[in-house]
């Protein structure tokens, strides 16, 4: 990269303005009171809180409660500009206007982008960001009926986000039930069946084949043969890695951005962090990559230690959590409905704790409306077992909320 006009230098500069980027710049200031800290989104928004997109922003809270609040001294936000190029050489970036960035340390946040479905549509909403939730917002104060396709995180959650605000809401997804990969079959059938009694209309086992917008409605043809009509049309069908620019850059990418224990690239002087970034978790003995708050803000943190000269190992197992109407859980390590599992409930499918195990070892561990054990799920996890159905029964057994 050669450079041309002038060069912005930040000791530190950070290239994605969500979460994990304001928890950096956290980190950096912990250790480095005053260095200078460049922030580059591709976002028209200051730095907010991407969960409350899904949850609570549809349950009464404002949308001024949404900015995330950091210390603004010595930090400079490029709002919408997309990087283009990383040179590593020359400790250079350069973004889509042409503007030149150089750092001593830089941090790659990239995030992921919403996957989209095979049709150019006008009008259908991906959801991943602020302008989505304000875009369904708008719609959803005018219009009546919308179709949510996806069964996953984001689809169940809009999908119930919709139904309280008094829409009609229509879900379209693959699977037998209501998120089939990661519950097991007794808790998924319960959730779709919970799902129905709201009145949402559940179109499980089938695909949109078509999307035709008809003046400013939506025809969805599915492959099994039905025709429904909505208003609008939301689409939660997960994420794709924003990786691009470290592959550009010839750094590892393997499902994400390939980081050790201290959350470096294979260059010393980047670092990566949040949804982008495959790290190896020592309970569980394996790498992982977490699209979720904990990670984001846990991660981003000590990334910014990290940059500022602290050497930090990253061991730290993020939880996770959603809102289906009334049913709410937290859950750890990994939830894949083809393991075993294990169920203890307080309550069938409404309280209590759900065990997923590997060669007798906790593997993930899902707290459905029991809240206050994250601390002895993950204690569970990286111990060594041998558990079984029956040593299970009382491992988490008090429910102190």
């Amino acid at each position: 990269m050669t450079s041309q006009g002038a060069v912005t230098h930040y000791p530190y500069l950070i290239i994605g303005g969500g979460m994990t980027a304001v928890a950096a710049a956290r980190g950096i200031r912990k250790s480095d009171p005053d260095g200078r800290i460049g922030i580059i989104s591709n976002e028209s928004h200051p730095p907010y809180k991407r969960p409350f997109l899904s949850k609570a922003l549809w349950t009464g809270t404002r949308l001024s409660k949404v900015w995330l609040s950091f210390d603004s001294k010595q930090v400079e936000l490029h709002l919408s500009r997309s990087v283009t190029r990383i040179d590593r050489e020359s400790r250079q970036v350069i973004d889509h206007t042409g503007a030149i960035y150089s750092y001593d340390k830089l941090l790659l946040a990239t995030g992921g982008t919403a996957r989209h479905l095979p049709w150019d549509v006008e009008g259908l909403i991906y959801f991943r960001n602020l302008d989505d939730y304000l875009n369904l917002k708008a719609l959803a104060e005018k219009r009546d009926h919308f179709v949510v396709i996806g069964g996953g995180f984001i689809g169940s959650e809009i999908a119930a986000a919709l139904t309280t605000t008094g829409r009609q809401v229509t879900m379209i997804f693959p699977e037998a039930l209501i998120g089939m990969r990661i519950y097991p079959q007794e808790l998924a059938a319960h959730i779709t069946a919970c799902y129905r009694s709201q009145g949402v209309k559940v179109i499980a086992g089938d695909t949109p084949a078509s999307i035709t917008r008809i003046a400013d409605r939506y025809e969805i043809r599915t492959a099994a043969g039905l025709t429904v009509h909505a208003d609008g049309v939301v689409a939660g069908i997960g994420l794709s890695c924003n990786t691009g620019l470290a592959a550009q850059a010839g750094l590892a990418v393997d499902n994400g951005i390939l980081v050790d224990e201290f959350l470096q690239t294979a260059d010393a002087d980047i670092y990566a962090a949040g949804d982008v970034a495959n790290f190896f978790n020592p309970a569980l003995g394996s790498r992982m990559r977490v699209e979720h708050e904990d990670n984001a803000n846990v991660m981003g943190e000590i990334a910014g230690l990290n940059m500022s000269g602290e050497r930090i190992r990253y061991h730290h197992l993020p939880f996770f959590y959603s809102d289906m109407f009334d049913l709410g859980y937290e859950a750890v390590g990994i939830l894949d409905a083809e393991m075993e599992t294990v169920a203890v409930w307080q309550q069938p499918c409404r309280k209590g704790v759900v065990y997923y195990l590997d060669a007798g070892r906790v593997r993930g561990v899902l707290l459905c409306n029991f809240w206050g054990h994250m601390d002895q799920a993950r204690a569970l996890i990286a111990a060594p077992g041998p558990f079984d159905a029956q040593n299970l029964q009382t491992c988490i057994a008090q429910d102190p909320g």
